[in-house]
């Protein structure tokens, strides 16, 4: 590994006029992706079906293909699977990225292309680390290994041709061969699907290795780290890893978990957010302490944003970067090397800069609480149960809520299912702390708590511990990448937690 190591870390430190090439001119970076595209696209099945061969500008691109969700894309995904060739892109198709639908039980399979692998994943990782040097000039990260939280792969029981996994899994397994000697834990143990012995395995082949770095969903990360201070009896990480130095998150909001990872690792650690999914690798955070994360925009997506207010219409509108505006929320549609075409995500972001573009993830399209015109998103509540659970030193696990409907003797209400590490103990106090957090960060929902008129005060279960796990574990949604929704607008998933929470 050392003889890798300084070499690798010369390369990436050399890669920053790469990123400063399309930070410099985004809008020109964008439409020399789209024109990629639209070229390999149009000797496809789909790219004869939408005349791309007579597309040559933005405008004609959105008039030709309308936009897709999944259950759109899926016909065609079938074909490739069927054996068709070329369907949705030009060159074979041999992995496919599981990705579970976290509002329903089905599973999406996302195409992955050599293109969407080598120019869009691994692209974006290789930028992430040059970020990372960038921003931290001192940084010996190389000079220890990677620890990977990755998520379960096995082959396609349909098609012997196809393999698939989650997106961890799949990027593990066509990962260079010197990725090996940087890397930890050894590959068979990072592609276990049975979550609770993988953390096991995991805990016990890493704990005496050199780790400096971290990349993980934090819920497991946390269980994780939990477990080799109790088999270290170390007081915090850094005592276990002297010379871990950054942990890389996403897949959920990391504003709730912080303060508890402050706790597990101990003092000096850094933290990078990412926005890497099954549909593509999107952006990552290049200022440390700072909101905002990086817009990728030559690693062969092109981008629109559709505010959110267009969702549902026929015909919804979607603006480029050259529009958009600060603190906005805005669905994106994105169109890739891996073959999804003017795409629906199904994420919401916002931008925070403009200059560069760097954005946040401020909840799913479909996952909101809006049954009284309150319109609460998963930033609202993660950043108001962050700040209530700070200020009663409390640990939280995870957490759920949806609306109660009005009746004709009480107002409506919000109800939510919180498992901590510990439950506090005045949880009134908590729910009212909790209730004031979340009206100081949306006016619409101060508006109808006016009073109680519209909205009483939340209703708050501190469920027992493990819920939100036999929740996934009967959806067959654990470990990995899949995680409980945070909010829904009706009641089907909150009633099967209270049923697992009263059995």
């Amino acid at each position: 590994m050392k003889i890798f190591s300084p070499a690798l870390s010369r390369l990436a430190r050399l890669r920053y006029w790469r990123i400063e090439h399309w930070v410099n001119d985004p809008i020109a970076a964008q439409r020399e992706v789209l024109q990629d595209l639209i070229t390999h696209g149009q000797y496809t099945q789909f790219g004869r079906q939408y005349q791309f061969s007579e597309i040559f500008n933005i405008r004609k691109f959105k008039e030709c293909v309308p936009i897709h969700e999944y259950e759109d894309l899926k016909p065609y995904i079938d074909k490739i699977l069927a054996g068709e060739d070329s369907v949705l892109w030009n060159t074979p198709v041999e992995w496919f990225a599981k990705s579970s639908g976290t509002t329903n039980d089905k599973s999406k399979f996302i195409p992955l292309t050599t293109e969407s692998i080598e120019e869009n994943h691994f692209h974006g990782s290789k930028d992430v680390l040059t970020i990372y040097y960038n921003a931290l000039p001192d940084s010996d990260l190389l000079m220890g290994k990677g620890l990977v939280i990755g998520g379960s792969h096995q082959v396609h029981p349909l098609e012997n041709n196809f393999q698939y996994g989650d997106l961890s899994a799949v990027l593990l397994q066509n990962s260079p061969f010197w990725s090996s000697f940087i890397r930890t834990p050894e590959l068979s143990i990072a592609l276990m699907d049975e979550w609770e012995n993988k953390i096991e395995s995991l805990a016990q082949s890493t704990i005496n290795e050199d780790v400096s770095s971290i990349s993980g969903v934090p819920t497991w990360t946390m269980v994780l780290l939990k477990r080799i201070l109790e088999i270290s009896g170390k007081k915090n990480i850094k005592e276990v890893w002297p010379n871990f130095e950054v942990y890389i998150h996403g897949g959920v909001s990391f504003t709730p978990y912080k303060n508890e990872f402050n706790k597990l690792i101990g003092p000096g650690c850094n933290y990078v957010e990412i926005y890497n999914a099954s549909e593509g690798f999107f952006a990552a955070q290049d200022k440390h302490n700072e909101e905002g994360m990086l817009l990728f925009l030559d690693h062969g997506i092109f981008y629109e944003f559709m505010p959110t207010e267009e969702y549902g219409r026929e015909n919804p509108r979607t603006i480029g970067l050259e529009k958009v505006e600060l603190g906005k929320n805005y669905a994106i549609v994105i169109s890739t090397n891996g073959g999804l075409w003017r795409y629906l995500v199904g994420d919401t972001i916002q931008f925070t800069t403009l200059a560069p573009f760097r954005i946040k993830v401020s909840g799913r399209l479909k996952q909101f609480i809006n049954a009284f015109g309150e319109e609460v998103i998963a930033d609202n509540t993660d950043r108001a149960i962050s700040d209530a659970c700070a200020a009663f030193d409390l640990t939280l696990i995870d957490y759920t809520a949806a609306p109660i409907y009005m009746s004709e003797k009480n107002s409506g209400a919000h109800e939510w299912l919180i498992e901590f590490e510990k439950a506090p103990e005045d949880l009134n106090a908590f729910t009212i702390c909790l209730d004031k957090n979340l009206q100081s960060l949306n006016s619409d929902y101060e508006a109808k708590r006016y009073k109680d008129i519209a909205l009483g005060l939340p209703q708050i279960t501190a469920v027992k511990k493990g819920c939100f796990h036999e929740w996934l574990k009967s959806k067959g949604k654990l470990g990995g990448q899949h995680k409980v929704p945070r909010l829904s607008n009706e009641r089907k998933l909150i009633e099967e937690l209270k049923n697992i929470h009263f059995e």
